[in-house]
């Protein structure tokens, strides 16, 4: 099966692999679990001072990454490396989605990651300034996506975020495969709820003790604490994903 890939489209490509290149995806990276290519889009300017942005329509403050350079790049990106995912490598029939890291965008979730990581890549466009003009995102069918309600100074550490949390995913990446299961938002019985304490040696610090049952042996039991105290303490902290939790429960 081919590696799951992803291509970085930024006006900064020094930016990658940046922390990526370190740790488990750095690792993986190295063994060929996942590759990264970066593009840079001023490559694609059609001036000699490589401008790649322009004012506004309308006027307002800031400035707009001009369409022809983007759609540029992003041709590029289809016809070599997205083209050859968009077919479909070793049969998989999917397409890599082309997403554009926006704080207007679809919420980046635990579970459009495990999506992404069961798919063949992702193309991932990144924007400065006051972002991207709105006709080549259409042209392309390009995907927004947000982590959240607020503003970064652009795309490439939204981007860093959604690669690593989709990489770790990745088979062979984690050394426990059960890992991603057992933390908040994962599967095995605790989908949809935050992650329960956790506790290492020394038993006892600063007067502080661990949790009886988890030095007990008994698995039922310690099984039934973790997802006790994963409820209480989505309940406490995090009272949306809670309700959602209790709608969609059988």
């Amino acid at each position: 099966m081919a590696a799951w890939r992803s291509l970085v489209l930024t006006l900064f490509p020094e930016m990658f692999p940046g922390p990526l290149g370190q740790s488990l995806a750095g690792k993986a990276l190295d063994k060929g679990l996942w590759a990264l290519d970066v593009l840079d889009i001023r490559d694609f300017a059609r001036d000699k001072h490589r401008s790649v942005d322009d004012t506004p329509f309308g006027g307002g403050a800031g400035m707009v990454m001009r369409p022809d350079v983007v759609d540029a790049a992003l041709c590029a990106a289809k016809d070599g490396w997205t083209g050859r995912v968009q077919d479909g490598e070793e049969g998989s029939g999917r397409k890599a989605p082309v997403l554009y890291l926006s704080p207007r965008g679809r919420l980046l979730t635990q579970g459009l990651v495990r999506d992404l990581a069961a798919g063949p890549g992702v193309a991932l466009l990144c924007g400065r300034y006051e972002g991207v003009d709105e006709r080549v995102l259409e042209a392309h069918d390009v995907l927004e996506v947000s982590l959240g309600d607020y503003v970064l100074s652009g795309g490439e550490t939204a981007a860093l975020v959604l690669m690593d949390a989709v990489v770790r995913l990745l088979p062979g990446v984690m050394g426990n495969e059960d890992s991603p299961g057992e933390e908040s938002f994962g599967e095995e019985g605790f989908e949809g709820l935050l992650e329960y304490p956790l506790y290492t040696r020394p038993a006892e610090w600063q007067g502080r003790a661990v949790p009886e049952v988890l030095t007990s042996g008994h698995h039922e039991k310690i099984r039934l604490w973790r997802r006790a105290q994963a409820e209480e303490i989505t309940k406490r902290r995090r009272p949306d994903l809670w309700a959602r939790y209790m709608k969609d429960r059988p």
